[in-house]
């Protein structure tokens, strides 16, 4: 077997383990009514799936230390399997929490896995493998909203949690089979220790946090209630809401395709810089704007260039970090930024909850976002940030331009 079919493998899991993290966004306002809360209160339920996300990023960077990377990442299948039927049976908000952090336990571990070696299968199109792969995942994103919408037609929320653990489980067998079936790279097998590559490449993992932890804070609390946010301070019901989140995701599957080319042709640091200066207008924008249509077009640009930014940064990461550091440098990175963006739609419902309004929060991390981005920018300007691999070259090929 080739590795364009493991990648293809590796692509039908990442479309489970994603919605898993994202599955809660359209199921707060329903699981909202049978719980009888608000709606802002049940933040700490999606805040918990990505702090569940967050949290394994670090220990997975030790494994990889010492298992085969498609080990982890079959196991990610397996434990969502058994984390999904978990949270199928969700009759309160602190069982619907500690299902959402279980869950998106699983994503964690994947992503920490999956990506390094995605980067190893393919390491003249870094950007380019990850662009596709993050399609896969997006596809995901999309069709959470209207996958949600068509359970509550006929069953309950819960059962959604069925269907996941279910289509999970036939992913993880076909991973199996599939890294059987290939020759694998061996491209990490020198990296042994994360306090090393933490110490070689303090300064790129310090710049990706920094990068995706803004910007990340502000999508996180935007995203995932969105709903809510559509039906308070727009006037726009349930059903249209998940429908433009369904829109907002939609539009990154392109996002994802183009800009993964365009981070391995072009320098990253700018790149990235001007994807987030534009999400931050774009979300301030939002908040001034009053009409369905309005709405819907900033929707489509917010979500298109959101999600440019994950293959742009990924690229960046992961093509300027040498065999014997990707992993655990990879892991560091990634696990400190999903700490970051984790609490992002738990401090937006709190700052609800006691009485600011939606526009008003999202217009201060707005304007707080385009300050640190403004900062960034002027750092890169007098050479102080690393400028990442050379676009085009394989990671090792750059790791020279990434200890700029």
């Amino acid at each position: 077997m080739s590795r364009r079919e493991l990648f293809g493998s590796l692509c039908a899991m990442v479309f489970f383990v994603n919605i898993a993290r994202l599955i809660f966004a359209p199921l707060v306002q329903p699981a909202a009514a049978d719980f009888d809360v608000t709606a802002a209160s049940l933040g700490i339920v999606t805040s918990a799936a990505w702090l569940g996300s967050a949290s394994p990023r670090l220990p997975t960077g030790y494994l990889l230390t010492r298992f085969p990377r498609h080990y982890i990442a079959i196991a990610t299948g397996a434990l969502l399997v058994c984390t999904s039927l978990f949270t199928a049976f969700a009759g309160s908000v602190a069982h619907l929490t500690a299902g959402a952090f279980l869950m998106g336990l699983s994503s964690g571990m994947y992503y920490i896995s999956a990506n390094p070696l995605i980067s190893e299968l393919f390491p003249d199109r870094v950007g380019t493998a990850l662009g596709v792969h993050g399609t896969a995942a997006q596809v995901a994103a999309v069709g959470a909203p209207l996958f949600v919408s068509a359970i509550l037609v006929v069953d309950n929320w819960q059962t959604t949690f069925l269907f996941i653990s279910a289509l999970a489980g036939v992913s993880t067998v076909g991973l199996i089979v599939a890294t059987r079936r290939t020759d694998l790279p061996d491209a990490g097998t020198a990296d042994r220790s994360l306090a090393v590559a933490g110490r070689a490449q303090w300064r790129l993992i310090l710049t990706g946090v920094v990068f995706v932890g803004v910007a990340g804070f502000l999508w996180n609390g935007l995203f995932n209630l969105y709903g809510d946010y559509l039906d308070v301070a727009k006037g726009i019901d349930a059903g249209t809401g998940r429908l433009l989140l369904s829109l907002m995701f939609a539009a990154g599957v392109p996002a994802f395709l183009v800009t993964g080319r365009l981070a391995d042709r072009f320098p990253n640091v700018p790149l990235i810089i001007g994807i987030i200066s534009t999400f931050s207008v774009l979300v301030f924008v939002l908040t001034l704007v009053e009409g369905l249509v309005a709405v819907a077009i900033l929707s489509l640009l917010i979500g298109y260039v959101i999600h440019s930014m994950f293959p742009a940064m990924d690229t960046y990461m992961l093509s300027s970090l040498p065999d014997e550091h990707r992993g655990s440098a990879y892991a560091l990175f990634s696990a400190t930024m999903m700490l970051i963006q984790a609490l992002g739609s738990g401090a937006v419902g709190t700052a609800v909850t006691r009485g600011f309004s939606y526009d008003t929060t999202f217009q201060t991390l707005s304007v707080a976002a385009g300050v640190v981005i403004t900062g960034m920018a002027l750092c890169y300007r007098s050479g102080y940030l690393p400028t990442g691999g050379d676009p085009g070259s394989t990671p090792d090929e750059a790791v020279a331009a990434g200890d700029d």
